[in-house]
């Protein structure tokens, strides 16, 4: 209330300066306006009285000079008029001889200087206007000297209009500054006071760390950054004496699990200040044009979700193919940028691939050939020519980007990913033979026979083999590997400890399972529960229990064999008719591929084929959402499900099952997992089917769904347990550390 005084005091004093000053420029210039209208209408007067009445001049001392000037003074409504011959010599009115002592001076001046005068007098009381004009020399002729003529003007209007503007002013600027400080007051509660209030609840939020209590927060649109940076300086607090508590357990429980922090100290004693660089075909950032903005979004990938960790743990570079419509406008001079762009780790290098690369070397080669070639998913893989030298190319053209990047580093640590770049290791060994290089295989490695169909099989393996370390998912992978190898090239290969010897170059081969970042304090933390009818509610669906399963559409997947695993429990278990929807979340994949359009086509019909099959009012049995979902956007169905089913036909790891663990704070819930993906060797306590066995997946649905709560939680535990002690940052120490060792 002291402010608001304050402040409407302070604006009434300075509007009130401002004001009077005006009103005194304004009162000023209007008086010099009047009193110079009254002169040049007082000299209009007198020339044309003089003008008009000569004669009676010329005979002012014949006849009765009192009502001459009494009709002069009515005429021209003058206040007083008279003829000064000399002191003891006037002719005026009664009026005028009050005035005329006052004039003496002036007259005297005015027969001196033989020229007009006017001036103002203050008589009675009052402000009057005096014009003295001498005799001309016509009436001097006459015998008529040293006589003027003074004319008389009430001047007191002009001191009224003046206190009428005094009066005006301050009666329109005393109601103009209520109505100025009424307005300013509001407006500055509303846009000052109104926002620092929120800014005092942020900081006391930021100082309990109460990051939900910021996010329902309002923001106004200027507070948006202001807003955007507490909540990231809280939820940094948090994670901070999380890791503390954290570490404070480990200390005492005597655990050795590895978080961020742990992994961030092995690597630079690990890496010894030598750069970290991953090369990736897909990048972990993107930008998107959305309307007219840029939208930053992160594209759906497993080996994203494995490998961002280590960067964020360690800094260094990535460098990836930029695909988005946007990425030209947001790097630098050198094609480079800094991410997360919320809070800046490591360094992202895009390079560009022409339309006719990405056709031949991702399309082609790499999707076409090596993809089917590597899932045991009976596609027939395609090779071609033309494909293969652009896969050549495209490695080249990464090798050469690599190479540059680490001109001034003798023995960087380059970590390549996946089968798009299976030349690139031996490229870089060839150039700088005292870098350290591993390559991890993300995909499965089929047996030898199933391999020796590539055309290029030799390169592609001694391009491999370039590497100091080669790394696949499952120890079954790396012996098809080494199998491999040693029925196509003239090697030596030790089983004994897993490498393979070519060309006096050793390359170990072995197998690290991959993982998501996942720590203590991430299992200690619960997941918001939505109850399965508040999921299912924008989509016109009420249902009881849901099921839940993330994918891309890849024929790889195994999405029909699932959706035809729900049928057969609906026709075994018709009790859940309206009771159970499945929500299939698939995100579209290279849809340019025919196979993969087909695959697209296909789970969409069978998806509608079953549910005109069973659906009703307000149910259907599948939901399928055919479209890119994120993180924040798939995590209440993970939360909220009955179970997850992975019916991967052939997979290296399938993240999906251990995010889908990891949601699980309250340990209930059920995996139904394919023994085709790799996360089936990690997560014992999944139920474990065969895909292409529909009766058995379907039995696997009902056992879900029923399964006790005690079973559940037993379960569960044992797997989220498993992906603690066996995270990413797990993973990556274990891969950089055999890196470093060799």
């Amino acid at each position: 209330m002291k402010l608001n005084l304050a402040l409407i005091l302070s604006i009434i004093i300075a509007v009130g300066i401002v004001t009077v000053g005006f009103t005194l420029y304004q009162s000023s210039s209007e008086r010099d306006k009047l009193n110079k209208e009254l002169e040049i209408r007082t000299t209009q007067i007198a020339e044309e009285v003089f003008q008009n009445n000569k004669s009676t001049f010329e005979h002012i001392n014949q006849g009765n000079t009192e009502y001459f000037i009494d009709s002069i003074c009515s005429k021209y409504k003058l206040l007083g008029f008279a003829i000064y011959y000399s002191k003891d010599s006037i002719i005026s009115n009664e009026t005028s001889r009050s005035f005329i002592e006052l004039s003496a001076d002036k007259i005297s001046q005015s027969l001196v200087a033989d020229s007009t005068i006017g001036s103002f007098i203050s008589a009675q009381g009052k402000n009057i206007y005096q014009y003295i004009k001498p005799m001309n020399d016509e009436l001097i002729n006459k015998g008529i000297v040293n006589a003027s003529i003074v004319f008389y003007v009430d001047a007191e209007y002009i001191d009224h209009l003046i206190d009428n503007i005094w009066v005006r002013n301050f009666v329109r600027w005393f109601m103009q500054v209520l109505f100025v400080s009424f307005i300013i007051v509001l407006i500055i509660r509303w846009a000052i006071f109104n926002p620092i209030n929120k800014i005092v609840d942020w900081v006391k939020a930021v100082r309990i760390g109460n990051v939900e209590q910021l996010k329902k927060q309002p923001v106004a649109g200027f507070l948006a950054p202001l807003h955007k940076e507490i909540v990231q300086i809280t939820q940094a607090m948090n994670e901070a004496k999380a890791i503390a508590e954290e570490e404070a357990q480990l200390r005492s429980s005597g655990e050795a699990i590895w978080t961020p922090e742990r992994l961030k100290v092995e690597m630079e004693t690990l890496l010894q200040d030598k750069k970290m660089v991953v090369v990736s075909n897909r990048e972990p950032y993107m930008h998107i044009h959305d309307g007219k903005n840029i939208k930053c979004v992160v594209p759906a990938s497993g080996l994203i979700t494995a490998m961002e960790p280590i960067l964020k743990a360690c800094g260094g570079l990535w460098i990836a193919s930029g695909t988005g419509n946007a990425d030209k406008e947001t790097v630098d001079k050198n094609d480079t940028l800094q991410v997360p762009p919320e809070n800046p780790a490591y360094t992202l290098k895009r390079l560009w691939l022409t339309e006719q690369e990405l056709e031949h070397f991702y399309f082609g080669f790499s999707n076409e050939g090596l993809w089917p070639l590597c899932h045991i998913a009976h596609t027939r893989p395609t090779f071609r020519m033309e494909d293969w030298l652009y896969y050549k190319k495209v490695n080249e053209d990464f090798a050469n980007a690599v190479l540059k990047e680490t001109i001034n580093e003798k023995e960087p640590f380059i970590l390549i990913q996946d089968y798009h770049f299976a030349l690139l290791p031996a490229l870089i060994k060839k150039e700088k033979p005292a870098a350290k290089v591993a390559i991890f295989w993300h995909i499965p490695w089929p047996n030898p026979e199933s391999f020796g169909i590539c055309p290029w099989q030799q390169e592609i393996l001694k391009g491999m083999l370039g590497a100091d370390l080669i790394g696949f998912h499952t120890q079954y992978h790396c012996n098809h590997f080494l199998e491999t190898v040693n029925q196509t090239l003239e090697s030596r290969v030790s089983w004994d400890n897993f490498s393979v010897n070519l060309d006096r170059h050793s390359t170990l081969v072995k197998a690290f399972p991959i993982s998501i970042a996942f720590t203590p304090k991430d299992f200690n933390n619960k997941s918001p529960k939505t109850k399965p009818s508040e999921l299912l509610a924008p989509y016109g669906i009420t249902a009881k229990y849901i099921g839940i399963g993330v994918d891309r559409v890849d024929y790889t997947k195994g999405l029909i064999e699932k959706f035809l695993a729900i049928e057969r429990f609906l026709e075994k278990n018709p009790v859940y008719k309206g009771k159970f929807t499945f929500v299939q979340i698939g995100a579209p994949s290279r849809t340019e591929l025919k196979s993969y359009s087909d695959i697209m086509t296909g789970i969409v019909i069978e998806s509608e084929r079953i549910n005109l099959r069973f659906k009703s009012k307000n149910w259907k049995p599948i939901l399928l959402l055919n479209q890119y979902h994120s993180q924040s956007e798939i995590a209440p169905f993970y939360a909220s499900a009955n179970f997850c089913m992975v019916s991967s036909l052939h997979d290296g790891m399938n993240l999906v099952a251990k995010e889908f663990v990891a949601s699980r704070s309250s340990n209930d819930g059920t995996l139904i997992l394919s023994r085709f993906a790799g996360a089936a060797k990690d997560l014992q306590g999944a139920l474990i089917i065969n895909p292409y066995d529909i009766e058995q997946s379907a039995d696997a649905i009902k056992l879900a769904l029923e399964m006790s709560k005690e079973k559940q939680q037993i379960r569960m535990s044992l797997m989220r347990q498993e992906i603690v002690k066996h995270n990413i940052y797990s993973w990556a120490a274990k891969l950089i550390k055999t890196m470093s060792s060799i």
